[in-house]
């Protein structure tokens, strides 16, 4: 049900007709494209056949464009055709063709927009997988709402979609965290222990912790050695920070598939690490060399030890040096995990992957990226989607931050006080790549300075009118496929009504565009306009009798935009749903 899919489907057989003598190569004509013009004012779609094709048919483009015109203006949807500029054809449809489009958006219901499930292939998406020793904050909270909607998207347009969280269970910064968890169980045992030592996590968060830990343990491991109480102490810090990092998830309604640890990868007798580094040198992808000094140290040599290193040959796929994947003792480097991870995702069958990381973690790109294609062996493809810092304020104030203090605002203090909704809509309303300031004034407001308040009270205004024709019109009480009647709707002719069936009508573009662009920002502007066009046409009812949406005179045109209403809360709903933002049918 994409009309710009479908005319593209037109102009191309259009210039089949058009140019029978010639060949057009494939690449070119899938440079044809139908979209919306940039102005309404010219129509309602535009195309740029006539410019792609023009110079490989040796053709002026106002010339091809006329003979397109004249092919497009045969089908009776299409009440005019203009040339504009250099060459662009842009289209005018009949009302009829809008009518029998909204019809068709009131029988597919809720479902509307979307590719039904398992028409795409399979696609691994990974997000959040923070270091489980400490609480996630609200850096996390961005990259977790923004992985959860591309996946919501991916979902949308039928792939079949697997979110996963990698925990990183494995290296000195859990060791760490036990450590400082046993310094909190001393305390719970009533054992002054003084200031945090530098290195560790002073954070509160441990405390309740450390509490439990003393609650099921009482003092039997206080008079243990650490390499004792390390490894339990390890595992019932790790298992409790997880618990809490889902939690605070499904405050968001995050939920992953799958969870899969790091330590996983040398665990049950096996060396995952180990058996890919013999893959590699199977295919002669490592081998022992030295790195040069990285930029800015050439000139001085007594900073840098060059030694020999273990190294996959990297810059075989696209990346800028050689990667070390052992330690200078020997043990694996943290890329060494990280490829092994990613070839255990490329087993399970995902030849797709794709992973969302904070944008510290840019330099690290073109190095997996690479690793992937290697393992792979070009069959795999792995995608890097990276979100940027999110800076807080009140009330125009900055609100600080820092983790490894223990003074920190945490994805959970967020939730508490503006609520999920607000969360989620809020760190999708910028391109992820950029950066987002999140006021927490601003996110409470019942204005349209808000764009969540906003975007669920047009929702809540159609489910109102459903209610108020309960109430006045009981007579009307179909459901939304059976106000699909293409005669009925061809009466909806004002302005406004049009140009909400046709916000209505792109909606499935939309989602396509969104998808294909990993940008679930689209779906929040797409929203907002299309919420903003409905309070507008809302309002000018209360100003104009004959727009009004009951018309107890007139049952016909009442059936009408009654339906128009509900394909309106349907769109919303779907959009909100992607966004994973309730659609409520009430607001307080």
């Amino acid at each position: 049900m994409n009309l710009f899919d479908d005319f593209a489907e037109r102009v191309r057989a259009a210039i089949a007709r058009v140019v029978t003598e010639s060949e057009i190569a494939p690449e070119l004509l899938a440079r044809v494209v139908v979209e919306p013009p940039r102005d309404a004012a010219h129509g309602d779609l535009a195309t740029n056949a006539a410019l792609v094709l023009a110079k490989p048919l040796a053709m002026k483009p106002r010339d091809l464009a006329t003979r397109l015109g004249a092919e497009l203006s045969r089908h009776d949807d299409v009440d005019a055709v203009e040339i504009a500029g250099p060459g662009f054809l842009n289209l005018r449809l009949a009302q009829s063709f809008w009518a029998r489009e909204l019809a068709a958006i009131l029988k597919a219901g809720d479902r509307y927009g979307y590719v039904p499930a398992g028409q795409g292939a399979a696609v691994n998406i990974e997000y959040v997988s923070a270091n489980p020793t400490g609480p996630l904050h609200v850096g996390h909270c961005r990259g977790a709402v923004v992985g959860d909607a591309i996946a919501n998207l991916l979902a949308a347009s039928g792939q079949a979609v697997t979110r996963e969280y990698y925990i990183n269970d494995a290296g000195s910064q859990v060791d760490q965290l036990a450590r400082s968890v046993h310094l909190r169980y001393r305390e719970a045992l009533g054992e002054t222990v003084g200031e945090i030592p530098k290195g560790l996590y002073p954070g509160d968060y441990l405390v309740p912790v450390g509490t439990a830990l003393a609650d099921k343990y009482g003092d039997a491991l206080k008079g243990q050695d650490e390499a004792d109480w390390l490894p339990l102490v390890r595992d019932f810090a790790i298992a409790a920070m997880m618990e809490n990092i889902r939690n605070d998830l499904a405050s968001l309604n995050i939920r992953h598939d799958v969870f899969f640890s790091e330590r996983s990868l040398m665990g049950n007798g096996r060396d995952r690490v180990a058996e890919l580094i013999a893959w590699l040198e199977e295919r002669d992808l490592v081998y022992w060399g030295t790195l040069p000094p990285p930029k800015g140290q050439e000139n001085e040599d007594e900073d840098w030890d060059e030694r020999e290193q273990l190294l996959f040959r990297a810059t075989s796929f696209g990346d800028d040096v050689d990667r070390p994947l052992k330690k200078a003792d020997g043990s694996y480097t943290y890329f060494a995990s990280d490829i092994a991870y990613h070839f255990d995702k490329f087993e399970r069958g995902f030849a797709h992957m794709i992973d969302v990381w904070g944008a510290d973690h840019g330099g690290y790109v073109k190095r997996m990226t690479a690793a992937v294609k290697a393992i792979s062996e070009g069959k795999g493809e792995l995608e890097v989607q990276l979100s940027q810092l999110v800076r807080l304020f009140r009330a125009g104030e900055p609100v600080r931050m820092s983790k490894r203090a223990g003074d920190l605002v945490t994805l959970a203090d967020v939730v508490d006080e503006v609520g999920r909704d607000a969360v989620r809509f809020m760190m999708l309303t910028r391109k992820a790549d950029a950066p987002l300031d999140f006021d927490f004034q601003t996110v409470t407001e019942q204005s349209k300075d808000n764009p969540v308040f906003y975007v669920q009270y047009a929702h809540a205004r159609t489910a109102s009118v459903r209610r108020q024709f309960a109430q006045e019109m009981p007579e009307v009480d179909e459901t939304p496929a059976e106000l699909a009647s293409a005669e009925r709707l061809i009466r909806l002719e004002d302005a406004g009504e049009l140009q909400l069936i046709k916000q209505l009508c792109d909606w499935p573009r939309i989602v396509q565009l969104a998808a294909q662009s990993r940008e679930p920002h689209r779906i929040a502007y797409y929203l907002y306009d299309l919420a903003n066009s409905f309070h507008v046409h809302w309002n000018r009812g209360k100003e104009s009798p004959q727009l009004r949406f009951i018309k107890p005179d007139d049952i016909e045109i009442s059936k009408a935009r009654l339906g128009l209403v509900d394909a309106v809360g349907m769109v919303i709903r779907a959009g909100l749903s992607v966004l994973g933002v309730e659609a409520p049918k009430e607001m307080r």
